[in-house]
Formats: structure tokens, C-alpha cells, sequence
């Protein structure tokens, strides 16, 4: 292990570099002039910058090719136990049919909150994957936007090892400034919580060397639905 001299010495050094590097603020940088959007194929955007981030994904078209190509994940993953959102889509694809006929343990979220805390959180670390639909995706960025409610709690996609998106191209917005429009048009009914996730945990808090998996899944999956 480094001296205290030389772990200090590390630390000034990389501070200082990284003060070469300061953000140019831009006051003319607006909406209209900045805005990128999702290109003439905002599937393949956003899956090209997912990809990008470190994200894995594929688009498929139709309710049993999604079958097919979660139960081949399933299999590759070796998932025994499943946690997932209540809904609508994942009911609509029959997704936690899938997950049981593969052989997998499942619960969804209301599930697990309803046990009691002596239960729930064994059975919440138990999971080797978590299952989510998003409320929106951000072609422009390559980000899915998850916001907390009563059956999407923030555990199932942060706390197994694993995730999965599942979306259909309806939720995906073209620019990160179309979500500043939605949420702005329903900041009267904005969850406790939204988290954005653009590919796999990744923190450079120690000695500054970038490290995925610590403060979430190591590893993201991102499912598009098309229809047929």
C-alpha cells in the first residue's frame, strides 16, 4: 500500500489535472440550439449509445419473439431468482410467466414490500435480477428514466447484480430535453424519486480508476419491443 506522502501527492496531482479541464459555461446554450434529438431511427440511437456506456441490448419485434429472447437470457444468466415492476407492459408480454417457466423464482415489488423487514430484505439481495419497463428512454443519451412508485420500487433496479429494461419504442423520447417537457408538464404529480440510468454502475472513487457494479448492477440489459 501507497505511503500517506505518496497517496496525498496522487491525489493533488490528479485534482490538478483535472482543473485543466474546466466546463466552458456557454449563457447562449438553449433549448432550441443545443438540442440533438433522436435521429431519423430512435430505437437504434438509443441502443447505439446504451452500447456506448457499456450497456448491453437488442430490439425485437413482437410479444413472443420477447419471450423467446428473455427466456435465452435467462438461460445465459442462470437466473434463479427474479424481482420486478408491476407493469402494464411486462403484464402485457407476459413477462413473469416467462421468468417461471424458465425455472426462476418470482416476486414482484408489492410483493416484497409487503413482507415483513425480517424476510424482505433476505429475499431483495436474493435476487439475480431485476425486471423494469421504464417511464421514459432518452435516444440522445442512451438513459432510461425510472420513477418510484408503489409497484416500481428503486430496489429492483438497483440492488441485483443484473437489470433488464423492458421497452417499447412509445416510451422513448428523441433529446434529454424532452424530458425536462414531460416532467415540467407533470411536476404536480412527480414521484419521491427518479433515478436516470445510463449503462452499469460505475464510480472512480478509489485512487480515481473507474470500477463498475459498486453502487448498482454490473451489468444492464435493455430489451426493445417493437410491434409486429
Amino acid at each position: 500500500m501507497a505511503d500517506r506522502a505518496a497517496f496525498l501527492r496522487h491525489i493533488r496531482e490528479q485534482a490538478a489535472r483535472g482543473r485543466a479541464y474546466r466546463v466552458a459555461l456557454n449563457p447562449e446554450a438553449t433549448e432550441k440550439q443545443s438540442y440533438v434529438g433522436g435521429g431519423p431511427d430512435k430505437v437504434a440511437t438509443l441502443l447505439a449509445e446504451w452500447q456506448a456506456v457499456g450497456g448491453r441490448g437488442a430490439r425485437v419485434t413482437g410479444a413472443v419473439a420477447a419471450r423467446e429472447h428473455l427466456a435465452e437470457l435467462l438461460a445465459s444468466w442462470q437466473t434463479r431468482r427474479v424481482l420486478h415492476w408491476g407493469h402494464p407492459l411486462l403484464d402485457r408480454l407476459e413477462i413473469p410467466e416467462t421468468c417461471v417457466a424458465a425455472g426462476a423464482q418470482v416476486k414482484t415489488w408489492a410483493e416484497l414490500a409487503s413482507e415483513p423487514p425480517d424476510r424482505r430484505w433476505p429475499d431483495a439481495f436474493a435476487a439475480d435480477l431485476g425486471i423494469t419497463s421504464v417511464d421514459f428512454a432518452i435516444a440522445e443519451t442512451g438513459s432510461l428514466a425510472l420513477f418510484s412508485q408503489a409497484s416500481q420500487g428503486r430496489v429492483v433496479s438497483l440492488l441485483p447484480p443484473r437489470a433488464l429494461a423492458i421497452v417499447e419504442p412509445g416510451q422513448i423520447l428523441p433529446d434529454l430535453f424532452d424530458l425536462f417537457t414531460q416532467l415540467e408538464s407533470r411536476k404536480a404529480e412527480l414521484p419521491s424519486n427518479m433515478v436516470l440510468v445510463t449503462g452499469p454502475s460505475k464510480t472512480g472513487d478509489i485512487e480515481l480508476k473507474l470500477t463498475t457494479g459498486v453502487h448498482g448492477p454490473g451489468e444492464v440489459y435493455l430489451l426493445v419491443v417493437e410491434s409486429e
